[in-house]
């Protein structure tokens, strides 16, 4: 399957990963370097408090660990967290960097007792650098074979023990002798309004802007979920805000900002709109195919799959079926339209699963 390509992602100035060496400076900034300032993934950081505390009881290494999750919700930052309170040092790489095996290894042999070493998109590591990792995890050593036919000799290298933090989008990429090695997996998901808005004005404090409530909470709500879009939404506006207004962010320039930056309050944009008006104007609300969307709007599956799909998903606009994609109708409604009997089965069907899955949810409906 084809990669996105940089420049498709950097068009999207709500594309959840960093796009460029600058943004990813801009991130550095703003992330906490303490649970105290880790906001969101309660459930997480709570689990990993009381690891990291026994852990540091038995003076001993965090058993390995998987986050998996959409990007941009914190998964880097949180690793860097860990090595902070185990108070060791915190080495980072991702998958695509390391091309051949002797690459990890010779990260591996210079890594120091109790390090965090940190892979993101672990999913993308070639065979035979996992491989590698097997023994590395269970053991702490590295099977290494030399030479070719009956002169090769095989030769055993101890490792010190470290922690390995792994992340990754597609954690159902991963191989299961991998999954496995993993004694602690976490799953990151979406932030709410709420934990958005502390977000976004922990981030204005340290870039020393000037921001009203008003403003964060529709900052918040246009953020897809993702602190990182949050965080290059809120640059967009500091920006607007220096040169069309005073420097004060107040509701009127964040809207200003917004619109021309073509997202609406939903949080969608163009080509995700775009892709909701095809199938419910030109295919009745659908179901219709991938490859046919594809063909209709001129973007490659790929994209549409990795990049449009899952935030329209999420938000109940978009339903995947065995025989295509189906409009719900929120979706409908969003634009204006009147639903057809289908679609409001669908949506129907999807609050019933939802709250079949959530007791909570059910005995606050009927309360």
């Amino acid at each position: 399957m084809r990669e996105i390509s940089h420049s498709e992602k950097e068009k999207r100035i709500v594309n959840p990963e960093q796009d460029s060496f600058e943004e990813e400076r801009f991130d550095k900034t703003l992330r906490p370097r303490a649970f105290d300032d880790y906001i969101g993934q309660s459930g997480v950081t709570k689990n990993l408090k009381i690891f990291i505390e026994a852990a540091k009881l038995r003076s001993e290494t965090l058993d390995h660990v998987l986050f998996y999750g959409p990007p941009g919700l914190g998964k880097t930052t949180l690793a860097g967290i860990i090595a902070a309170e185990m108070g060791v040092d915190f080495r980072v790489t991702s998958g695509p960097a390391i091309e051949r095996a002797g690459d990890l290894a010779a990260l591996l042999t210079n890594l120091k007792d109790g390090d965090v070493l940190f892979i993101d998109e672990i999913h993308r590591l070639n065979r035979s650098a996992e491989e590698i990792l097997y023994s590395a995890m269970e053991d702490f050593v590295i099977d290494m074979i030399v030479g070719k036919g009956p002169s090769a000799k095989s030769y055993r290298i101890p490792l010190p023990r470290f922690t390995l933090v792994g992340a990754t989008t597609r954690a159902g990429s991963l191989s299961a002798p991998l999954r496995d090695r993993f004694g602690v997996v976490n799953k990151f998901e979406l932030y709410d309004d709420k934990e958005l808005a502390h977000i976004i004005r922990r981030s204005a404090g340290l870039l020393e802007v000037d921001i009203d409530e008003e403003s964060l909470h529709e900052l918040a709500t246009r953020s897809r979920g993702t602190p990182r879009v949050a965080n290059r939404l809120l640059k967009r506006v500091r920006d607007y805000s220096q040169v069309k207004g005073s420097g004060h962010i107040d509701r009127k320039i964040t809207e200003i900002t917004l619109d021309a930056l073509g997202i609406d309050g939903k949080g969608l944009e163009g080509l995700d709109r775009s892709i909701l008006k095809l199938i419910i104007e030109k295919f009745g609300g659908g179901p219709v195919g991938i490859d046919t969307i594809s063909a209709a709007i001129g973007e490659e599956r790929v994209t549409i799959e990795d990049v449009y799909e899952p935030f329209l998903i999420q938000t109940g606009f978009l339903h995947r079926t065995p025989k295509g994609r189906v409009a719900t109708s929120s979706a409908w409604l969003m634009l204006g339209l009147t639903p057809p009997e289908e679609a409001q089965a669908v949506q129907l069907s999807l609050e019933t699963i939802s709250n079949d899955l959530n007791p909570e949810a059910i005995s606050n409906d009927e309360a």
